[in-house]
Formats: structure tokens, C-alpha cells, sequence
């Protein structure tokens, strides 16, 4: 295994949970531009119609991939300064 691998493991941790409050923290902003709401809905919200919910999934799952992208690309290229070589 590479050095910038292994130096990269315990960062793509802190990484991944940082990245994960980030994106919370982005859905739950978006989501109140969406709907005006403060919560979005749960897929068992028996009260919500299904196109709320759905909605939300969506716009969830694209804020968590894109959040997700950044930081890792970022966590890569920081690595890659501090080792010299690429993570992957």
C-alpha cells in the first residue's frame, strides 16, 4: 500500500463525517428554501404525499454526492501536497 494511502485513511474518516454534518446542515437550509418548512419529511411520514417525499430523497442524495465529491477531491489533493503522490 502507497504512504499517501495509508496517510490518507484516518483523514477520508474525518473527512466523511465532516463532509456528512455538512451536507445536513445544506439539506436542512434548502429544504426550508423547497417548502418552507422546518423538517423534510420521513419516507414512513404517513402525512406527507409521496411526491414530498421523493422530492426531498432527491435533493438529499444530490447535496450528500456533491458535498461528499468536494471533500474528498479536496482531502486528496491536500494529501497529495503533504505526500507528493495521489491517495488512490
Amino acid at each position: 500500500m502507497k504512504p499517501s494511502k495509508i496517510a490518507y485513511k484516518p483523514v477520508g474518516f474525518a473527512l466523511g463525517a465532516l463532509s456528512g454534518m455538512i451536507a445536513g446542515a445544506a439539506f436542512k437550509q434548502t429544504w426550508k428554501l423547497i417548502e418552507g418548512e422546518g423538517d423534510a419529511p420521513d419516507a414512513l411520514d404517513e402525512d406527507r404525499p409521496w411526491g414530498q417525499i421523493i422530492l426531498a430523497a432527491a435533493v438529499q442524495g444530490a447535496i450528500f454526492a456533491v458535498v461528499k465529491a468536494a471533500v474528498e477531491r479536496s482531502g486528496a489533493q491536500a494529501t497529495r501536497r503533504v505526500t507528493g503522490t495521489w491517495p488512490a
